[in-house]
């Protein structure tokens, strides 16, 4: 299975690309806890990209909580319990500004982005209870 893949003529950065695609794969349990990622440099090879930008995405994601690397055993999944505070509200401070720059690039103002939110912030938290991401919040 190729987790990973590279869009070249994106604008969004290679290892922002590679680091948004380990997040989105944890975030929809393709990767667990435990898993190990791929090499530095087996993931350089396949992609045929600098392990150094490799080296980059996994410093980010390591920075952020979200992967650790064992010395002389490879790089893994890291326990979700792991995040502290910061790394979470870096890791949605992350998300957002990735949903800011959609925006920014399907050309919605300032005021749509703000109606858009109120609106999912209201269906996803109703009467002040979380209901979570269901279906009907969803759309």
């Amino acid at each position: 299975m190729n987790l990973f893949y590279l869009d070249h003529r994106s604008p969004i950065p290679i290892y922002v690309q590679l680091q948004n695609q380990v997040k989105q794969a944890i975030a929809g349990g393709v990767l667990q806890a435990g898993d190990q990622l791929p090499s530095v440099r087996e993931l350089a090879r396949r992609l045929t990209v600098n392990p150094n930008t490799i080296a980059r995405a996994y410093q980010e994601l390591e920075r952020e909580g979200l992967i650790e690397t064992r010395r002389g055993l490879g790089t893994f999944v890291a326990e979700a319990q792991a995040l502290t505070q910061s790394a979470r509200r870096l890791r949605i401070s992350d998300a957002i500004d990735e949903l800011l720059r959609e925006a920014m690039r399907l050309g919605l103002n300032r005021q749509e982005l703000d109606d858009i939110l109120a609106e999912r912030l209201a269906a996803i938290f109703k009467d002040g209870e979380k209901r979570g991401l269901d279906e009907d919040a969803c759309h």
